[in-house]
């Protein structure tokens, strides 16, 4: 059975580099959220009530599809982004913002439920909380075109749905990660925390002393 892991937070949280890193170190299979190639995200950004249905539909048949894949892949896998999220996070707190009516949200949370209820949850979700100053410093270092119009509470609000996500996500382990504390250089500290949360997950012995990445 394939070994899965996935990552989660919010936007300019540190997902993607941090699972890019962890596959590297670990050699596992990493499988990126699929943002650029959203033909609806520029214009959400722009008028969130008008796009919001469509994105997230977007993001989400997209989301299934790769969940799928991983649970087929033969190497063990990093996520980034769950499919959990996209429910749980982004369409909740647009529709809670009056950004998603009620009979798209409705229709939207029933999709998501026949698609969950047909995947095998991650081995782990490891989720790292941010301040919004932190997320908007990233945001701007990276300066994607699509992200310049993302107004700062829209980001803390993601924050307010994400802490009340984790808080009652029980479908696998979590592990709860400082994004501003996640050193690149010392890479094997989060593995050693991965490995404490869920030991099945990794080899019997996973060889961390004496090797900093």
């Amino acid at each position: 059975m394939t070994r899965f892991v996935a990552m989660s937070g919010n936007i300019g949280s540190g997902k993607s580099t941090l699972t890019a890193r962890l596959c590297q170190r670990l050699g596992w299979q990493p499988y990126y959220e699929v943002v650029d190639e959203n033909p609806y995200l520029a214009d959400f950004y722009h008028d969130m009530a008008r796009w919001s249905f469509p994105l997230q539909v977007f993001f989400l048949t997209r989301r299934f599809r790769h969940h799928q894949e991983i649970l087929r892949a033969p190497h063990p896998v990093i996520q980034d982004r769950t499919i959990y999220e996209d429910t749980e996070v982004f369409a909740r707190n647009l529709y809670l913002q009056g950004l998603m009516d009620e009979r798209d949200y409705r229709a939207y949370v029933d999709l998501f439920a026949i698609m969950a209820d047909v995947l095998r949850p991650p081995d782990l979700v490891v989720y790292l909380r941010a301040p919004v100053a932190l997320l908007i410093e990233r945001i701007e270092a990276r300066d994607r075109a699509y992200e310049r119009a993302i107004p700062a509470d829209y980001l803390a609000q993601l924050n307010d749905r994400y802490e009340e996500w984790i808080a009652r996500f029980d479908r696998c382990p979590v592990l709860v990660l400082d994004a501003a504390a996640v050193r690149l250089d010392r890479l094997d500290d989060v593995i050693a925390a991965m490995q404490a949360r869920v030991p099945t997950i990794f080899p019997p012995i996973f060889p961390l002393e004496g090797r900093r990445s």
